[in-house]
């Protein structure tokens, strides 16, 4: 049921999911985010069910609520009309009653037709769907948000310079610097800034956790934060904290006249008076330190080229490029003084609302964001407020253009955390985002229409996944394209190709046509190209060596410790008389076809797991520990699969036994194996870097995540069959015939993804090999 009552106010907030807040009425506008809030207030007015006929005869409601309890800065439109379609109407009007409080959830924002006759809220909220939630408590006095508080103080917090070495403490302080979560090697998420207060000494904090929502929220250099349970370091002769477990924190804007409202991701927390006192003093001493900024981001409107500046904005779209790559279409109601880059991309592929007549009045920034920004980005909701830190503007020319025309300005959030560099989403109901309301207000009217127009067509013939297309009006060198190529491009670029120079004083990100000849190739003994890759943690590593593995299982071997676990079917043996060899088994495996088992086989050498995996498609190698069963070290493979070999991350990897799960799997491939035991699968991909040349110049290009739609060949299947390894190096001696001249050598036709990556804090421009394949025969 779409209406859900309680019994106490209470109930209320426990009804609602946790990644949902509390937002105030009178923030709402039409461009608010309302799909991560709720709105909680009393029933003022409820009217009948009436049928309406411009609906199709659609069931609808309208009621008005009204909030008791505003933020201090709310001094109108606290009050709202609701629309309510269908079921919903029929359970509300039968279930609530003036005097009851509501909680609304799963609405969206429209604006209100009647708001200059009844002057009530210039917007009103619309619910209808399976979305659509009403929780009502009858007669309840209502409360705005979750925070248990008290009069009387709880906690103690020591000035800075008074801090101990190991000890646990909660403090208040200023930030004067901070870097936005990242995600770690491991599983965690990584926060770190630091904090000063009125007695001059600043302390850096380092904040781990699992989840990404769970650090503090943090907008500014100025901003107030509170720490509570953090375990205090010397470190370097310097003080650090570092939270502990039951850790909370608490974030304040630092501007003096903006109200003391907490941000945090707890759902309870501890405010009172005295915290109050806190924050001012602290927002007084900070303002007059100059350590507080009025005016913290950069307006479109105030943006050249080559800066590197904070933006405020409201993501209106998205589509992501590549596996690397998302656009995010975003505007801050101001109209820069440069034409802004008009990034075109598949109208499918675009999530969100349409933007054509924004981006024809120069409103819309195209924002490329790279690599460790991408899972962020990716999870954002069209609607979302968003700050976005160290964002690069750029001048460089658009597909269509031609070379005397004038660059346009384009956006990039390159990867890495230098310099705070990031993106974080903002609480639509925070005080940071009047002014930028009030400025998206001024265009709420601005609609897109349907007329055909160059936009439209630009978004028929749209540019690739690397977004910025390059052209040449020359061909690189009219002889090469005589000659046949061994390679063919796959993409569907209309493109013609361009010279190596040309290429390599080119501005990223793009994706051009080259044609070019082998000069070298790396690593030269093509075994060595094979490696393993953890799509997680991103960690690349070498496949090891025979060697490696037998000394590994040799070495577990020796340890005749017997394993008991409840779930499992042993059968063991005594080899040469010195040692135990066993083989254990699910108890529902048992009498299943060896195809479908999953054997641990425990105390063997790599010779006999070997031969054992010709005969049973599934073995996993396990050692004894304190009696309980575990993996081996996971430098190993953990899956024998007859000739092939599976290996998992380290750093990813739970590797337990604690409560595996073997029912329910029909078929037992590597994935679901990696599932059942905990690891993190690692790929098997090849990776190699090609000098190609041409008659202008030289460039290094990888071939990495195109490599196996190059060779034709998967890379799991060249690690278990010596032909296909001796085919790839078949394919690679074509390209370079060894003992060749460069002349005699075969010209190539290349698509080449041209882009940047963070390295020891510097932008290094990377070249790599994308759609294309050798040709068959």
């Amino acid at each position: 049921m779409p209406v859900h009552k309680v019994i106490d106010s209470s109930d209320l907030d426990a009804k609602v999911p946790s990644h949902l807040h509390c937002v105030s009425i009178a923030s709402l506008t039409v461009t608010s985010d309302p799909s991560n809030g709720f709105v909680k207030a009393r029933l003022v007015h409820k009217g009948p069910v009436l049928s309406c006929v411009q609906k199709d005869d659609t069931e609808m409601l309208k009621a008005q609520i009204k909030e008791e309890d505003p933020p201090q800065s709310a001094t109108e439109h606290t009050s709202i009309n609701v629309i309510l379609f269908n079921t919903l109407a029929q359970e509300f009007s039968q279930s609530v009653k003036p005097g009851d409080v509501v909680l609304l959830a799963g609405f969206t924002i429209k604006k209100s037709p009647s708001f200059l006759n009844d002057k009530l809220h210039p917007c009103h909220l619309e619910m209808e769907g399976g979305d659509a939630r009403v929780f009502v408590c009858p007669g309840a006095a209502p409360s705005r948000g979750r925070p248990s508080v008290s009069s009387e103080p709880k906690y103690t917090y020591p000035p800075l310079n008074m801090l101990k070495h190991k000890t646990l403490v909660s403090v208040y302080g200023v930030v004067t610097f901070f870097k936005l979560p990242y995600r770690t090697k491991g599983s965690d998420y990584c926060s770190m800034l630091k904090i000063t207060d009125q007695s001059d000494v600043k302390v850096s904090c380092t904040i781990f956790t699992k989840n990404l929502e769970d650090h503090p929220v943090i907008l500014k250099n100025g901003d107030i934060i509170r720490l509570h349970r953090f375990k205090s370091e010397m470190f370097n002769n310097s003080m650090t904290l570092l939270n502990s477990s039951g850790w909370s924190a608490l974030t304040f804007d630092g501007i003096i006249d903006s109200p003391i409202v907490p941000r945090s991701t707890s759902k309870s927390f501890h405010f009172v008076d005295s915290d109050k006192r806190t924050v001012q003093e602290l927002r007084q001493w900070a303002t007059k330190r100059l350590l507080v900024s009025s005016n913290p981001t950069l307006p479109l409107s105030a943006v050249k080229p080559s800066m590197f500046f904070d933006l405020t904005c409201q993501l209106l779209a998205k589509a992501v490029m590549d596996s690397h790559c998302i656009l995010l279409k975003v505007w801050d109601g101001t109209k820069c003084d440069y034409p802004l880059l008009k990034v075109a991309v598949p109208p499918d592929a675009i999530e969100g609302e349409s933007t054509g007549a924004k981006d024809r009045m120069n409103l819309i920034a195209n924002v490329l964001v790279y690599d460790n920004h991408f899972e962020f980005a990716q999870n954002l909701k069209p609607g979302t407020f968003l700050r976005i830190y160290n964002l690069r503007a750029l001048s460089q020319r658009a597909s269509n253009q031609l070379s005397d025309q004038s660059e346009q300005l384009a956006f990039h959030l390159h990867g890495g955390t230098i310099y705070g560099r990031g993106l974080r989403s903002i609480p639509a109901d925070s005080a940071e985002l009047q002014s930028l309301k009030s400025l998206l207000e001024n265009h709420v009217d601005l609609e897109d229409d349907d007329e055909v127009n160059d936009e439209t067509l630009l978004e028929i013939w749209y540019t690739p996944p690397e977004s910025v297309v390059m052209r040449n009006e020359e061909e690189p060198d009219g002889e090469a394209d005589v000659e046949t190529s061994c390679t063919v491009r796959t993409c569907q670029h209309k493109l013609r190709p361009v010279t190596l120079a040309q290429v390599k004083s080119s501005t990223p990100p793009l994706v051009c046509h080259v044609r070019a000849q082998v000069k070298t190739y790396q690593p030269e003994k093509l075994y060595q190209c094979l490696k393993l890759f953890c799509s997680k943690c991103k960690t690349m590593k070498e496949v090891p060596d025979d060697i490696t593995i037998a000394n590994l299982l040799l070495e577990s071997a020796r340890d005749d410790q017997p394993c008991h676990e409840p779930w499992a079917a042993t059968s063991s043996a005594t080899f040469k008389a010195d040692r135990n060899i066993s083989m254990h088994i699910s108890s529902d495996m048992v009498g299943e076809n060896t195809q479908n088992q999953l054997i641990f086989v425990q105390g063997m050498t790599l010779n006999e797991v070997c031969m054992l995996s010709h005969h049973y498609k599934n073995l996993v190698p396990v050692r004894s520990d304190n009696g309980r069963m575990n993996l081996i070290d996971l430098t190993a493979p953990f899956l024998f699969c007859g000739d092939k070999r599976y290996y998992g991350c380290k750093q990813c990897s739970s590797n337990t036994f604690e409560s595996p799960v073997f029912t329910g799997v029909d078929n037992w491939d590597e994935k679901a194996v990696a599932e059942a035991l905990g690891v993190q699968l690692m790929q098997y991909g090849l990776l190699m870097e090609f000098e190609l040349k041409d008659q202008t110049d030289t460039l290094k290009a990888l071939l990495w995540e195109n490599a196996e739609r190059f060779f034709q060949i998967s890379a799991v299947d060249i690690s278990a069959n010596q032909e296909l390894q001796d085919k790839v190096q078949s394919i690679v001696d074509t390209l370079q015939p060894k003992e060749s001249r460069i002349e005699d050598r075969p010209w190539l036709d290349l698509c080449i993804s041209v882009y940047t990556v963070e390295d020891d804090g510097r932008n290094q421009v990377c070249y790599q090999i994308t759609d294309t394949e050798v040709r068959p025969g």
